[in-house]
């Protein structure tokens, strides 16, 4: 194996302990980032880059596994620092002109976009770098290998390094060791997708340890990721029966969030990591993704 070493960078999204994470790989041939985080988070972000030894504005190579603000919201800065940015060919657009996502995130938010997540600014073509399904990006002596995992979104990633997986969101969000439960905002969610992307990754032999955007590490990869296809279905099938009554989405949410909380509880999840399950996988954006996962797939 390479000599590098995996640092957890926590965000520290609006406080939360173990909300979004960013990972920081140190080489001696110089330092690679995978995921950003949101733009709003970026001060904590360039901290944590700054106690592992080095200047934010040094970063050369950020990873994406997809464009989501959580995960991809600050990359805009490093690129500004001259990094490359290496993404799906689906989120090529976004990341070169952002107006769009950025129209539909202030819609959703409206007054507390900057506070939640910030801005986006367009990112140059020459500074970003589409990458295909199995291909492998060489920099910094590391051999990074694309995973295209979709389910969760259409333009996701995970990364393979030697046998660690940067997995994104595809393995879902755990706290602390608890549960997995699936984030499932729109418009991409597609079930039957995901658990064909969780079968691909546990087909890879070699990789031992996942490192999830939220939040950390996961050595128990196979029982995570069964336990991933099981809540899937779960939630999916929660949500079947208001669907097809045509429920409002926000009649939906208390019930949701209740019927979300309620399987932590039956985990042991204590009150304070389920703050921290919410802020990092809030319930309302999982109703409003999986009612259109159901009026796509029945309206087909």
């Amino acid at each position: 194996m390479s000599n590098y070493k995996i640092h957890i960078i926590n965000t520290e999204y609006q406080g939360a302990a173990l909300s979004i994470a960013a990972f920081l790989v140190e080489t001696d041939q110089g330092f690679i980032l995978v995921e950003t985080g949101p733009h709003s988070t970026l001060p904590t972000l360039v901290k944590g880059i700054q106690r592992c030894g080095l200047d934010w504005k040094d970063i050369q190579h950020v990873f994406l596994t997809h464009i989501h603000l959580d995960h991809a919201g600050a990359a805009w800065c490093f690129a500004e620092n001259g990094a490359t940015i290496y993404l799906h060919p689906l989120g090529y657009k976004h990341m070169l002109d952002p107006s769009r996502l950025l129209k539909s995130a202030t819609m959703i938010y409206g007054d507390m976009m900057d506070t939640l997540w910030g801005t986006l600014k367009p990112i140059p073509a020459e500074q970003l770098v589409i990458v295909e399904d199995e291909e492998v990006i060489s920099v910094c002596g590391l051999d990074f290998k694309s995973i295209h995992s979709p389910g969760h979104a259409k333009h996701h990633i995970a990364w393979q390094l030697e046998n660690n997986l940067f997995a994104g969101d595809v393995a879902g969000v755990s706290v602390k060791g608890g549960p997995v439960i699936p984030p499932c905002p729109p418009p991409d969610i597609n079930i039957e997708d995901w658990v064909d992307s969780i079968d691909k990754i546990l087909n890879i032999k070699d990789i031992d340890v996942y490192y999830i955007t939220h939040y950390g590490e996961i050595t128990n990869t196979y029982e995570h990721m069964e336990a991933l296809k099981k809540v899937l279905n779960q939630y999916a099938n929660f949500m079947l029966p208001y669907y097809q009554n045509r429920t409002s989405p926000d009649e939906i949410i208390k019930p949701f969030t209740e019927y979300a909380i309620s399987l932590l509880k039956k985990a042991n999840v204590s009150d304070d990591h389920i703050n921290a399950y919410q802020m990092a996988n809030p319930a309302y954006m999982s109703v409003r993704g999986l009612m259109r996962y159901w009026e796509k797939k029945l309206m087909n």
